[in-house]
């Protein structure tokens, strides 16, 4: 074996914990349970004696040392991620799908070599590079016509992976030496050249959209676009949740039921008089049940009731079965609960939209959401107080916005927020005045 050249660094000898140089940095042997360990710590040689003297020390108290991790495969860390967030965090189920459809492409990354690299091993640099080049079926079904990821799906796969990465970091199951692989990529920075454009309505091309809207249809765009809702909380909203005589409606978590508001949390909206008489005419006479329900429905729904009713029913569901429900199998329940009682589905309204958008010439317009988007628009262009446009949409309150602690000491008067919000719907009065035809045509001739 050669000598070590007279003017090299010497070994230094911590405890159970050897020092070395290599290749220009410092590394550390030591025996942990047998077993040889050989980690590079340091640049410099008084920084990896001070590691040293932690690895030595949790080796006398036989913890487990600073360096030690436990390699684990890109599945099994998918899949330990997953189950994090829901059993520990308890994510809604829509989240945790969107994690693991995300995911999944950093697990066919992997599985494309004979022998796919441990967690550790992955170059993310190489999968963003992965990402650019192949194409997906944008809605995951299989006879769709496939395309590239768009800017923002490679940034929020790259994210996620960043996320799952840190997870593995605060499990041990990463090199303590190496850094978190996707937090060296500029994610945060990446450049967003081809996102699909939001269409948002003026006036006119409102008015248009209205008068050419079949009577089912007119009631759940027009009360989507007088109040900024989410299509899931309107197809989950209950005649319990309006107080029409007051002008006001409550968008409410219902977690007995499956369903939550995106933010976790509720708020309550005004209704201009125009929107009152829509919803007047949509009830009729009912008391109780949804509020908009499916436009194919036969007669009544299988079920009936107000969201005691309905847990209720859940109840009965869930014990029914016979066994312990995962999650998804209680949410599964909670679906069928809500489709009995006529909930409208989310793919009902966006088809009907697309119908309606295709008709007046606005084809590329295919998202119901432009109305949450026309809705905050409207409400900027009338000058509304911005912390009433958030207390209005629902937006996740936070203190770093221009506002700073301002916005911590104000509290909104429930009046003030009616009369702005009116105030802004009342600068487009055109479709407003269509209202007026819907509810008269529908006591003459009946909600359909």
């Amino acid at each position: 074996m050669a000598s070590r050249s007279r003017g090299a660094p010497k070994r230094v000898r911590i405890g159970k914990v050897t020092v070395y140089p290599h290749h220009g940095s410092w590394w550390l042997y030591y025996r942990d349970g047998g077993k040889p360990i050989r980690r590079k710590v340091a640049a410099t040689r008084p920084d990896a004696e001070q590691i040293a003297a932690q690895v030595n020390a949790q080796l006398a108290q036989g913890a487990p040392t600073l360096l030690a991790f436990t390699a684990i495969s890109v599945s099994d860390l998918r899949r330990e991620y997953l189950e994090h967030h829901e059993n520990v965090l308890a994510s809604t189920l829509s989240t945790v799908n969107r994690y693991r459809a995300a995911t999944q492409h950093l697990l066919d990354f992997v599985s494309r070599t004979s022998r796919p690299p441990m967690a550790h091993e992955v170059r993310a640099d190489r999968f963003a590079a992965y990402l650019r080049d192949i194409e997906v079926a944008p809605n995951g079904h299989a006879n769709t016509a496939k395309r590239r990821l768009r800017d923002k799906g490679v940034q929020f796969i790259l994210e996620t992976c960043r996320a799952m990465y840190t997870y593995a970091g605060k499990k041990r199951h990463l090199p303590p030496y190496v850094p978190n692989p996707f937090a060296e990529l500029p994610i945060d920075r990446m450049r967003i050249e081809d996102s699909k454009p939001v269409f948002v309505f003026d006036e006119a091309t409102e008015q248009a959209f209205f008068e050419n809207t079949p009577r089912w249809a007119f009631a759940i765009h027009f009360t989507l676009a007088k109040t900024g809702l989410r299509v899931g909380e309107l197809v989950h909203l209950l005649i319990e949740d309006l107080d029409l005589s007051s002008g006001w409606l409550t968008v409410r978590n219902r977690p007995e039921l499956g369903w939550r508001v995106k933010t976790g949390h509720g708020r309550v909206v005004p209704l201009v008089t125009e929107l009152v008489l829509v919803l007047k005419a949509v009830i009729g006479i009912r008391v109780q049940g949804l509020v908009f329900l499916r436009e194919r429905l036969e007669g009544c729904p299988a079920l009936g009731g107000d969201s005691t009713a309905l847990i209720k029913e859940l109840k009965q569901r869930c014990v029914a079965v016979g066994h312990p429900l995962t999650r998804v199998e209680r949410h599964a329940l909670a679906r069928r609960v809500w489709h009995d009682a006529g909930a409208v589905s989310p793919d009902e309204i966006r088809n009907s939209f697309c119908r309606i958008t295709r008709k007046i010439g606005y084809a590329a317009a295919t998202c119901p959401k432009s109305w949450r988007h026309s809705f905050a628009t409207l409400l900027q262009d009338a000058n509304v107080d911005p912390l009433i446009r958030q207390l209005t949409l629902g937006h996740a309150t936070t203190s770093s916005g221009g506002l700073g602690m301002t916005a911590n000491y104000t509290h909104t008067r429930p009046e003030t927020q009616k009369h702005q919000i009116e105030q802004a719907l009342r600068r487009w009065p055109a479709s407003l005045k269509l209202a007026h035809s819907f509810s008269g045509s529908v006591a003459q001739g009946g909600a359909s």
